[in-house]
């Protein structure tokens, strides 16, 4: 079990410290390769996927937030890099022939079911962190489905009260998601079309 990537290693990173870059890339590294693969089916291109990412964490690492959630950053770094590298491939016509035949051998649910469960969790963990009434009111309504007047009348309490929790809970979401790409998976997850 790897140790857990806290803002004390995050800054030792900012800082240049390459034994805090070494335990960040020794615990995320994986997560890293099996978003890359989810794209692109090839596993030398996941690789150089890996390597590109933690090159430009390394060369970013002044720019991180020390309170920031690195692996969120590896993720969007990784996604890029792995539509980019899908996007040159889709403009060959042999590449594209390659990556169909290594998608209907590789295809493995698994990997993105791992990938979907973190990015689960994390959103899960700001949920949390909401305050009771609108963590039950935002639940009742992106989980369960419930119209703003079912809530209200559930809650005893009226349907401009609900609206207004659902507003704060998702700017709460909002200012704790920098990153558009988890904004758009909650979107999908959650249905917060109003992100």
């Amino acid at each position: 079990m790897h140790k857990e990537i806290n803002s004390n290693y995050i800054q030792q990173l900012i800082a240049g410290d390459e034994s805090a870059f070494d335990m960040i890339y020794e615990t995320y590294c994986s997560k890293v390769y099996r978003l890359a693969f989810r794209f692109l089916k090839d596993a030398e291109q996941s690789e150089e996927i890996v390597q590109e990412c933690f090159l430009n964490l390394w060369l970013s690492r002044q720019k991180l937030n020390p309170e920031g959630n690195i692996w969120l950053y590896l993720y969007v770094i990784a996604k890029r890099l792995s539509l980019n590298a899908l996007r040159q491939i889709c403009q060959s016509r042999q590449l594209t022939e390659q990556l169909i035949n290594h998608i209907t051998t590789a295809h493995n649910n698994t990997e993105e079911d791992v990938l979907m469960h973190d990015l689960e969790q994390f959103a899960e963990q700001i949920i949390n962190k909401l305050p009771k009434q609108q963590q039950l009111i935002f639940r009742l309504s992106r989980v369960e489905h419930l119209t703003h007047k079912e809530i209200a009348d559930q809650l005893h309490i009226s349907p401009n009260t609900v609206k207004n929790h659902m507003v704060e809970a998702l700017k709460t979401l909002k200012s704790q998601l920098q990153y558009s790409d988890l904004i758009y998976f909650l979107a999908l997850f959650f249905g917060v079309s109003s992100l």
